[in-house]
This record gives structure tokens, sequence and C-alpha cells, in this order.
């Protein structure tokens, strides 16, 4: 039996359930209110319960709003103890910091960035038992959340910045890149990126150019009025590097630049 407990049913979750129903895996999830067959992530008993007769478990909750794992605060005694022979966890590369642009892998250190929570969380799923393992996700794109729909809602922004450079992966390859791994490679840490880091702007004017339509302009951030978090966004600059998944996992992206994966979501 094959059973995969997903802990935080959110986009990149979904899309891994829905491979591994196309597989014939049982499937149990959580989420806050119990929708859509899921368990409520508050329901202790039940909660324990998949823990541990679950053969895989997944987490893609990220810290609370209080800087804590909600999952390893109630449910991390149960998991260290759990029975499951495959145990991850969805981090973000926004763990690392910023880099200036330079090229980063999972040697470098973290927690120095605005993602102090998150950096937290990474190396306490880290230190939980020796086999969890930790993906770091740079910026996540895929069907119906994409620069398309940006562009096509008019909410897409152009930013005066040269210089900033970002990694992203297409939300299909991070599942792929979870799926090698419940038979391929050593647990630890993996940067799960596309080959190809780009700046926003590069992005958003491709999107443009699939639709038809016109980029917008360049604005400074002021003049965008960007959100506090969508100006943390451009406060880091950085290239991930993904060697260590190919070597060791035996992973290559789909889509490994910014080009094929917009065009696969508007395909």
């Amino acid at each position: 039996m094959t059973a995969m407990l997903i802990l935080g049913l959110g986009y990149t979750a979904s899309r891994l359930a829905a491979r591994l129903d196309a597989r014939g895996w049982e499937l149990r999830a959580t989420n806050r209110d119990g929708r859509g067959g899921a368990i409520r992530f508050d329901d202790g008993e039940a909660v324990r319960l998949a823990i541990a007769s679950s053969t895989h478990i997944l987490s893609s909750v990220p810290p609370d709003a209080g800087g804590a794992d909600p999952v390893l605060a109630r449910y991390g005694a149960d998991l260290a103890r759990s029975p499951a022979r495959w145990i991850g966890y969805l981090s973000s590369t926004g763990v690392y910091g910023d880099t200036g642009g330079a090229w980063v892998d999972e040697t470098a250190a973290i927690g120095a960035g605005r993602r102090s929570a998150r950096a937290e969380a990474d190396a306490a799923w880290g230190a939980l038992r020796p086999d969890v393992r930790v993906f770091r996700l740079p910026g996540i794109y895929g069907p119906g959340r994409s620069a398309l729909e940006r562009v096509a809602s008019g909410k897409a922004h152009r930013i005066a910045l040269p210089e900033q450079v970002f990694s992203r992966i297409h939300v299909d390859d991070i599942v792929r890149a979870v799926m090698v791994s419940f038979e391929a490679g050593p647990a630890g840490v993996y940067n799960v990126a596309d080959d190809h880091p780009a700046s926003q702007n590069a992005v958003i004017e491709e999107a443009c150019r699939m639709l038809g339509l016109s980029a917008p302009p360049l604005m400074t951030l002021d003049e965008a009025g960007l959100s506090p978090a969508a100006r943390g966004f451009y406060a880091e600059n950085r290239r991930v590097a993904n060697g260590k998944a190919k070597r060791l996992l035996g992973w290559r992206p789909l889509y490994p630049d910014y080009r094929l994966g917009l065009a696969a979501c508007r395909a």
C-alpha cells in the first residue's frame, strides 16, 4: 500500500495529489475546515491516525503569523515516531536571503534574509529525523497562477531594477522532483529551480508578447505602489543552483526556462 498524507492542500500539493490519485495512491489531506473531504487540521485524533498509517507524508504548511511552524508545533512528536518511509517539507529559497545576484546552492547559510521564520522551520524539519527531504522552492508558477494572468488582469508591473534576477519553478516540475525522490537520492535539502534565472521584467514582457498586449511602463518601486510583501520580493536578488537535485535525484526540469513554462501554462 502507498498512502500519502498531505498536510496543507494548497496549489502545489493539490497538483501532486492529482498525479498520485491518477496512479492509484490512497490520499489523505488536511486543511483548516475539513472541506472537500479533507481532515480538519485541528482534529488531533484524525491527523495522528493519518500520520501513523501513511507511508508518505508531505507538509506544505508555511510558518504562521507568529513565526512558528503549525505542523511541528502540534504534531512534531507524532511525525518523529511515524513509521512513514518518506517525509518531505516544501520550503523556500527565501531562506538564503539576498546574494546580490550570485548563485546559491544548498551549502549556503540560511536565516539572514527576510524569511527568518521560514529558515527556522526549514532547519527544524531537517532536524526532525534523518530521513526528511526538504525542497527549497523559488517563485512558483503554473496553470492559472502565472504572469499570463497578471498581465491579462492589468496587475502586472515592470520595475526599473535592471540588475534584479530571480529563479522560478513550474509547479509540475516541483511535483516531478517530489515524486522521483520517493525512490531516488538520499534524504536532505534540495533546491528545485529552473535552469535560467531571469528578471521579473523579462517574464512580464514574454507574457505580454504571448497575449499580444503592450508591456506595462517601467516604474520605480514607489511609483508602482506595491504592498510591503511585494516590495520585499524586490529586496532580494539571487540565482538558485539546482545541480544537487540533478545529480542525486536524476531530476531535470521539463520547463528549464520561463518561456517554455509560460507556453505550457497557456496551452
